[in-house]
């Protein structure tokens, strides 16, 4: 009968706990749309459920903004050879991404990366193979266009 109660009770409770759901990209995201800011990485979190790129680039007015970009699961992107160290604060980088469905929040899906100096890219199109990792090993060569 104790038993019984505690399960009963901590059915109870779990049902009472909100979940943490994954949320659609096309409701936070126009993703039919494509933009693309280029400016100064500020920071860099490679993290799950998804990892974020911030960078400071100018808006629509030429005035510096911070802009988020929300991108893969850091599983993923380890996968494809990102650690913490391949992108730091103050690398001069291009993103492309679906614009957020509030402006005032100046975010994007990130759907490419690029860092001109290294010639370093993310993204752009083909699948998980071949995305991100130094030069020479499939990295900027597979995603340049």
């Amino acid at each position: 009968m104790k038993r019984t109660l505690l399960v009963v009770l901590f059915g109870v409770a779990a049902a009472g706990t909100p979940a943490s759901a994954h949320h659609s990209f096309a409701a936070s995201y126009f993703e039919d749309q494509s933009v693309s800011l280029e400016g100064e990485l500020v920071q860099f979190e490679l993290r799950s459920p998804h990892s974020w790129v911030y960078v400071m680039a100018p808006d629509e007015n030429g005035e510096m903004r911070k802009f988020g970009a929300e991108w893969a699961n850091a599983a993923r992107l380890k996968q494809g050879g990102m650690t913490e160290d391949t992108l730091k604060a103050g690398d001069r980088v291009i993103i492309t991404g679906a614009p957020g469905r509030r402006p005032e929040e100046r975010r994007l899906h990130l759907k490419k990366i690029v860092r001109p100096s290294d010639g370093w890219t993310w993204g752009g199109g083909g699948g998980p193979g071949g995305r991100g990792g130094p030069p020479g090993r499939g990295g900027p060569q597979a995603n340049r266009h």
